[in-house]
């Protein structure tokens, strides 16, 4: 098996069962995720050795504006792809295997968590994770400490508040809040109680 095989097969949603070759397979890329988050982590770092370290994670380029405050983490990294413009803030942790798109002009808070697997219910298929994609739209706001998980798509202009629990498709131009999170109000609606 290689990476393609590999994300061509979780990005067809289908089932990663413990102990089988396609998870042995997702073990090793793994660590190799751990030793280039340790070296991303344990030190400083100049923005551009940031990104360069982001680009190995993800074994892809992107954009010279994305931005990243370590600490970050990740316990895959090959299937998260970003925008331009794109800004992390510190203590994120992307769970990726089931693909993280973000869209450009995207800015994440501290310690927001994004999960795209989710195991499965009963004792005896635990140990059977399930795969589905995260996608943010474009310009895309996502306050500290919110969990988005799998199969999540969020619209464009949205904002997630801080502490937010996402269990479901987010409308373009809406905030939302709670646990889980729904509807707060239109982007319009709060721009006129600014004015």
């Amino acid at each position: 098996m290689d990476l393609q095989e590999f994300l061509s097969y979780v990005n067809n949603g289908k089932p990663l069962e413990g102990g089988s070759d396609i998870h042995a397979f997702m073990v090793g890329i793994t660590n190799e995720s751990m030793r280039i988050t340790a070296e991303l982590n344990n030190s400083y770092r100049t923005p551009e050795e940031i990104r360069e370290l982001f680009f190995r994670l993800i074994g892809k380029p992107a954009d010279s504006s994305f931005r990243l405050f370590p600490p970050f983490y990740t316990d895959f990294g090959k299937n998260i792809t970003v925008g331009t413009n794109v800004f992390i803030n510190k203590g994120c942790s992307f769970q990726d295997q089931g693909g993280i798109t973000i869209g450009e002009g995207s800015q994440i808070g501290h310690n927001v968590v994004l999960a795209t697997l989710n195991h499965g219910i009963t004792p005896a298929t635990r140990h059977i994770t399930y795969p589905a994609p995260i996608v943010i739209g474009r310009n895309v706001w996502i306050g500290a400490n919110a969990v988005i998980t799998q199969g999540v798509t969020i619209g464009e202009n949205a904002v997630i508040a801080a502490g937010a629990v996402v269990t479901k498709d987010v409308l373009p131009n809406v905030i939302v809040g709670g646990i889980p999170a729904r509807i707060i109000k239109t982007i319009e609606t709060a721009r006129a109680a600014l004015v």
